[in-house]
């Protein structure tokens, strides 16, 4: 998905991971669109398993990942024009442009002193399920993981519930950084509008009581259907993970 929207060039901090990732990971690796850090943290420190110190405890907050944002701030900061920092089941999808460039072009001429962009998290549960079934993919059926274009249904925003936005920033401009906000820049921080970009959290629900009526239906990832099913099946053929023909 990432790189139908643009994105040239992506890193992932690996700990550890099974054999069908690991494949993904290495075929990635060697098209030359993914940098894999070994972060083997866990063999040197004792990382928290939580986010909260007084009750996770560990030598590192939450598997270290405070570090390992900062470190690709400074690893990237004069090889990107732009840095995104988040996890593996988010998205920053544009409403209003095709891709990211053109997202990142516009916000920049119009608040020309920000250097961190900051979108809105919304979720999409896993719990439910597109009803036609039409991205219900036999092909897909023994591949673990998610499959995006099933969950369509985004949870309603809540007031005065903290919202765990992520951000794109220019990494020239960035001293140190949290997982949501930047803590040392220079330039402002700019939130960007829910109608040109959100984030795209495809997770278990936030708001578990809710039914799906009570959902709100966001088919914006279909809009890239047309490319990303058949880059889905020829990336699962080429890492092996797929008994794919044709």
């Amino acid at each position: 998905m990432y790189k139908l929207l643009g994105v040239q060039h992506m890193v992932i901090y690996k700990t550890s991971c099974g054999p069908e990732l690991d494949k993904l990971l290495k075929h990635y690796e060697s098209e030359g669109f993914l940098e894999i850090v070994p972060w083997p943290i866990d063999q040197f420190l004792n990382p928290s398993p939580g986010w909260n110190f007084q009750e996770h405890g560990g030598d590192l907050h939450y598997y270290g990942q405070l570090v390992t944002l900062n470190e690709c701030i400074y690893r990237h900061m004069y090889q990107s024009k732009y840095l995104l920092l988040n996890d593996i089941d988010e998205i920053i999808m544009p409403y209003k442009h095709d891709n990211l460039q053109s997202l990142m072009v516009d916000l920049q001429s119009t608040y020309p002193g920000a250097s961190v962009f900051v979108f809105e998290s919304h979720v999409f549960p896993t719990t439910q399920f597109e009803e036609s079934g039409k991205y219900k993919r036999k092909e897909w059926s023994n591949i673990p993981g998610v499959n995006i274009m099933e969950h369509i249904y985004r949870e309603p925003s809540q007031k005065n519930v903290f919202n765990p936005a992520k951000m794109v920033l220019n990494p020239r401009k960035i001293e140190q950084t949290s997982v949501h906000s930047s803590l040392k820049h220079y330039g402002y921080m700019s939130y960007v509008a829910f109608n040109l970009a959100r984030m795209v959290h495809v997770r278990e629900p936030m708001q578990e009581n809710l039914t799906k009526e009570q959902l709100q239906m966001d088919t914006r990832v279909w809009d890239f259907e047309r490319k990303l099913i058949p880059n889905v099946d020829r990336t699962l053929k080429l890492s092996g993970l797929s008994n794919l023909h044709g």
